[in-house]
């Protein structure tokens, strides 16, 4: 299969030197494009800024913002087969970035943020996409209702949910755990292992899949 898999945090840019970004360190989709890789399939990682080295045989795309990951995914998705919606895409950013570094004031600074483009939520949409579409749920509770909410919403094949509000798996850990729910309304508990295990269940339910 040609897959397009998104990887790692965006940043949203408030002046030369600041952003907003969040604590995604890239690992689960590197590890997700690393696995695929090495099963024969053509991959295509379309990356926010980490500092992990492009797993061997896949091209990778690099990009900062939201926006730049909006873009670049719409310019690729035609004639995937798959796309693991892995990243961790900026929901707000900034409505106007400074051109010059802001000064320290003594009254302190308010920022004016605007939504950034829905990805996911394109992909089925604008992009017309009629691949595998795989989602990625971040929740900090009600992680069931949330992510089988998300998957209807969003028309993906498979959500694949996680607690990002434990600090021993998820975010910036070389550990996950997650659930990955289907359409049929089945759903698989993948328990606490290294990424990349986690990244072989998620391919292999993805193979069940385009095996039907």
């Amino acid at each position: 299969m040609r897959i397009l898999i998104t990887a790692g945090p965006t940043r949203e840019a408030i002046d030369p030197v600041r952003y907003i970004s969040n604590r995604s360190s890239g690992r689960m989709g590197y590890a997700l494009a690393g696995e695929a890789q090495a099963r024969g399939h053509d991959v295509l990682l379309v990356s926010g800024p980490v500092s992990i080295n492009t797993p061997e045989g896949c091209r990778r795309i690099s990009v900062e913002s939201a926006a730049e990951m909006f873009e670049t995914v719409a310019a690729n998705i035609d004639g995937v087969d798959a796309a693991i919606m892995s990243a961790a895409v900026s929901d707000y950013a900034p409505v106007h970035a400074a051109e010059e570094k802001i000064k320290k004031i003594d009254e302190g600074l308010t920022l004016e943020l605007g939504k950034t483009r829905d990805i996911l939520e394109a992909v089925r949409g604008e992009f017309h996409f009629k691949g595998l579409l795989v989602g990625f749920a971040a929740e900090t509770e009600n992680l069931r209702l949330n992510a089988l909410k998300k998957m209807k919403r969003k028309e993906c094949d498979l959500m694949v949910a996680n607690d990002v509000s434990r600090r021993d798996i998820g975010f910036d850990n070389d550990y996950n755990e997650v659930t990955i729910f289907k359409t049929d309304g089945t759903e698989e508990v993948i328990s606490r292992q290294l990424k990349q295990g986690v990244a072989c269940a998620i391919l292999d339910a993805l193979n069940d899949i385009a095996a039907k």
